[in-house]
């Protein structure tokens, strides 16, 4: 214990006083030069250098000031990933108040309450498709003052474009400089940089205040666990909701002086890891699976001399990052065969797919399923795992490049502490604690103990060597009629390992045993029954053929194989259509919202016990 917070102090010397303001008109002047962030363009990239980007902040802060802003007041922010995303943000901070992006998958309903919870004066949109979530509710924003375009902004007198916005910014810069300046100065590590809200799988949104202290802390920690050198690369492409987002893509570049280059569509994703490459990247669960399952449809196409020769190139990459393991043994015929099956084929794979310089690749949000972590084992890939939560600014344990276990999600980060409470449940103290949540103090009474423990709400273990792991929420595990503790996760999991299940839910709450709703991978399916003379219509079709029942049935055999008799899964049912964000069945970072899926799935989940 002594020497966590002898690590927690030693830390807190180090980022005392920093704030965002400082900390990027430093980078301004040491590194003017240096790329800061590119957007997506017709003939390539086009790049802001960190010098540029700081004026620019101080204009963006300049303009907030002129239409009113104060000190302590929010701006709402939804748009996708772009420059000016970041730039928005940090102009609202510079100005003395808070930046507060918005799930661009909330509803009207769900947007006015975060809108009016945070008590946002002005709104930043990216469109048309932005605005028409927010204009059923605007009439009840009384607030709101005013509402900034990137694009399609309405001739109306509540509305201002971009355009218009920033040469309202450079006029009142050049006009007060002063301003501007006494406001970012006056910004303390102690004031709340960004509130985040949760993504709603139950109930309304809760508002997550998080401090500058709070998120250089985050900073330093995950600084310490890459070991990234500076002005690497790297791609933002997650929502700015999103906790790991917010501090790989947004904060970390303001210490690693790194490039950022953004994606602003999903479906773009892998063409954009092949232009830029980049050194870091993370990952929730379902975006390392989507990209699995294109590389396996890809490597299917080829002989069957080929995929030979690739399986086992992947045994050899699979058996060096299993020896790598903390407590591992490599020995030299391991490193032998790796060396071997990387030169001649495994470098040229991650090549292919944007890895080829990856120095840190992570995931958390959700647990990755095992075969999904072997899979990126076997190209020579170590996918570790991360946990966190928006009230902990993030991950508070973590593996590391050099210090890792597969199937857990890694240690302690430093200077946090952890204990495992009496019936399971994870709990944690360090400055990465929120101070509770926004505007709810009965919530957060429940969040944050007397003695600063933050419950986490997921149930955990830990070994002997400090590597946790993660069951389940606590909410969320299944108590069967015979009174059996199962976690549903795993359950899920195990049935995603067959590539043409996309996903998958498991239930049985006070039932006498579990059944499970699947879907079909929407990008393996089609090339899987393509590859067997199948025909098909829709994907709808492609889920009641008797060959693709087949298969999924012996899935659901090879699962039960590896559960316990209690947990395996007696019945299920394959839907012929893909959960997302948009159809509501997942939340905006890709978990899956049970109880939408309960509700929506209600009588395919009662067919699966009936008779």
């Amino acid at each position: 214990m002594a020497d966590v917070l002898e690590v927690r102090a030693e830390i807190e010397r180090l980022i005392a006083g920093r704030t965002v303001c400082g900390q990027l008109g430093e980078l301004a002047e040491r590194y003017p030069d240096a790329p800061a962030y590119s957007d997506p363009a017709d003939d390539g990239w086009n790049t802001l250098s960190y010098g540029e980007a700081r004026q620019r902040v101080l204009e963006i802060a300049a303009g907030y000031a002129a239409l009113g802003l104060e000190p302590g007041e929010s701006v709402a922010l939804m748009m996708v990933n772009r420059s000016e995303h970041v730039l928005a943000d940090l102009g609202a901070v510079h100005a003395g108040g808070v930046g507060c992006t918005v799930y661009s998958t909330f509803a009207p309903d769900q947007i006015a309450f975060v809108a009016a919870d945070v008590s946002a004066r002005i709104a930043v949109l990216g469109g048309p498709a932005e605005l028409a979530r927010w204009q059923p509710v605007l009439d009840r924003l009384t607030g709101l003052r005013k509402i900034i375009m990137l694009e399609g902004a309405p001739d109306d007198d509540r509305f201002l474009s971009w355009p218009d916005f920033l040469e309202l910014g450079r006029s009142a810069l050049a006009a007060r400089p002063d301003e501007v300046e006494a406001r970012w100065r006056a910004v303390t590590a102690d004031d709340v940089v960004t509130v985040l809200y949760t993504s709603g799988t139950t109930g309304r949104p809760k508002g997550v205040p998080l401090t500058h202290a709070n998120v250089f802390y985050e900073v330093e920690s995950t600084d310490r666990i890459t070991s990234l050198p500076l002005q690497g690369t790297q791609i933002s492409y997650l929502t700015y909701a999103h906790i790991a987002e917010r501090v790989l893509s947004l904060y970390l570049p303001l210490v690693k002086v790194s490039h950022v280059y953004f994606c602003t569509d999903l479906a773009n994703l892998g063409a954009t890891l092949g232009q830029v490459k980049p050194m870091m990247f993370f990952g929730v669960p379902r975006v390392w699976e989507k990209m699995m399952a294109r590389l396996l449809a890809v490597l299917a196409t080829q002989t069957e001399e080929q995929q030979d020769a690739v399986r086992r190139a992947m045994a050899a990459g699979v058996a060096y990052v299993e020896a790598g393991q903390y407590g591992g043994t490599l020995t030299p015929e391991i490193a032998a065969a790796y060396e071997q099956a990387d030169s001649s084929l495994l470098s040229i794979i991650r090549g292919m797919i944007g890895f080829d310089r990856a120095e840190w690749t992570a995931t958390g949000a959700a647990p990755l399923p095992a075969e999904v972590q072997r899979f990126y084992a076997g190209l020579g890939l170590k996918v570790i795992d991360v946990y966190g939560m928006t009230e902990t600014t993030g991950a508070f344990t973590g593996n590391s490049p050099s210090c890792y276990r597969l199937g857990t999600v890694g240690r302690a980060e430093p200077g946090v502490e952890i204990r495992i409470a009496a019936d399971g449940e994870i709990l944690t103290r360090s400055p990465l604690n929120t101070r509770g949540y926004h505007n709810r103090p009965e919530d957060s009474a429940q969040l944050i103990d007397e003695d600063g423990w933050l419950h986490t709400g997921d149930i955990g273990s830990v070994d002997d060597d400090g590597f946790y792991r993660v069951v389940d929420r606590k909410k969320e595990l299944i108590i069967t009629a015979g009174g059996e503790n199962i976690s549903p996760a795993e359950i899920e999991n195990h049935l995603k390992e067959h590539p043409l299940i996309g996903q998958a839910l498991a239930y049985g709450d006070n039932r006498a045993y579990p059944v499970a709703v699947l879907t079909l991978d929407a990008e393996v399916s089609p090339g899987w029954a393509q590859a067997r003379g199948i025909t098909f219509g829709s994907l709808a079709e492609l889920a009641e053929h008797s060959a693709v029942l087949k298969e999924v049935e012996a899935a659901v055999v090879a699962a039960n194989a590896k559960l316990a008799r209690v947990q395996q899964v007696k019945r299920w049912a394959l839907l012929g259509t893909e959960w997302t964000a948009e159809t509501e069945e997942l939340t905006p970072s890709l978990k899956l919202k049970r109880r939408v899926i309960h509700a929506k799935y209600a009588d395919v989940i009662e067919g699966l016990y009936a008779g």
